[in-house]
């Protein structure tokens, strides 16, 4: 049976909701577009933390990405379960974290792992534990180009950290990291030309390492919003996440990104309380909700409705007058922001040829 709309499933009522379906053969077209999309495969450490799956993991290292990077330390292990070669801890540890991600150094002797610093406090307790467990641990400097979040600035302060962090026995610096997120534009020039200005405080900081040093400090950059115009760099790696799944948010701030919607939810009308209003089983505890209330989602095969109320378990629609929308109705829905609302699940459900076939463990959601 040939199917109009690709997100239906037929087996749906089946399965209990809200459900994360995961559409296997779209994700695997969306790998395959980011492949493609640059001119070295090697410049490719997505992140994980769009799924945090290691069946999709092994997708990833089947179409030879070999360089991962993650935030959390279950992130970290799952990627060094699953062999991973190269895995960048994209954060920085502090106090416990740091004895959990040296175990994970010990137990997963085949990758190798790395993390972040942007204060001589950290890289001083690094290498103090480093040393206690015999190990020399490879470390990035994270460089704040604009995000404001985390990092040391370019220039004079990271040259400080750098010059300190040579005295340290226990840790090498073997590169520099910084995270663009600010920039979002939706006009691709705009956001190029705040990208050139970012990347251009970066490139100096690391000439003026390199010299120091007698090196080439590694560069990891960027994410979903700028991989196009970093892809294009010589020397950087890029770490795009949620291209795997993509979402409306992307779709509607990157619309020079051609990625295909993967995942979506399916989720229950419940209740008709009145004429022009539908409530769902899509509450805060099933989509990420951080967003304004009109934009937590869309639906695929409910256009005419708006988003109303939001609570714990419930969602509520407004709905045309002469709706047809009855109880038990399904509603396919794509969030606004995809990574969060993975985290929501413990697993989800694969869907090929419009059935669910299969359920995948969403291993790293936990957040240790």
């Amino acid at each position: 049976m040939k199917h109009l709309d690709w997100y239906s499933v037929d087996n749906i009522e089946k399965f209990d909701s809200p459900i994360l379906l995961v559409y296997k053969d779209r994700m695997k077209g969306n790998i395959r577009a980011l492949k493609e999309s640059i001119n070295d495969i090697s410049k490719l450490r997505p992140h994980v933390k769009t799924h945090k799956t290691s069946e999709i993991v092994r997708l990833m290292m089947d179409e030879g990405i070999m360089k991962f990077k993650c935030a959390t330390i279950a992130e970290a292990e799952m990627l060094g379960a699953n062999l991973v070669p190269d895995v960048l801890l994209a954060y920085q540890p502090i106090g416990p974290k740091i004895h959990k991600f040296i175990f994970l150094i010990e137990k997963y002797k085949s990758t190798t792992f790395s993390c972040l610093i942007d204060n001589l406090e950290t890289a001083k307790a690094l290498s103090e534990t480093s040393i206690i467990k015999s190990i020399k641990l490879n470390v990035y400097i994270d460089i704040n180009i604009g995000m404001n979040r985390t990092g040391i600035l370019p220039g004079t302060s990271s040259i400080i950290l750098f010059k300190e962090c040579l005295k340290l026995e226990g840790i090498r610096v073997i590169g520099l990291h910084a995270y663009d997120g600010h920039i979002i534009d939706v006009d691709i020039e705009k956001r190029k030309t705040k990208c050139e200005a970012a990347f251009s405080n970066l490139i100096k900081t690391k000439n003026l390492l390199n010299k120091m040093n007698n090196g080439n400090l590694k560069m990891v950059v960027g994410g979903s919003p700028t991989f196009p115009i970093h892809a294009k760099r010589r020397n950087v790696e890029c770490s795009p996440g949620t291209f795997v799944f993509w979402d409306k948010g992307y779709r509607t701030i990157l619309p020079e990104q051609h990625f295909d919607y993967a995942a979506v939810l399916a989720t229950r009308i419940i209740s008709l309380p009145n004429d022009t209003t539908i409530c769902i089983d899509l509450g805060y505890k099933a989509i990420a909700s951080e967003m304004p209330l009109e934009n937590r989602a869309i639906f695929l095969n409910a256009p005419d409705v708006t988003i109303k109320s939001h609570s714990e378990e419930h969602m509520t629609l407004n709905v045309p007058h002469n709706h047809s929308y009855r109880i038990g109705d399904v509603l396919y829905a794509v969030p606004h922001h995809i990574c969060p609302t993975v985290a929501l699940y413990d697993e989800m459900a694969i869907v090929m040829e419009n059935r669910v076939e299969d359920f995948w463990n969403i291993i790293a959601r936990r957040r240790v």
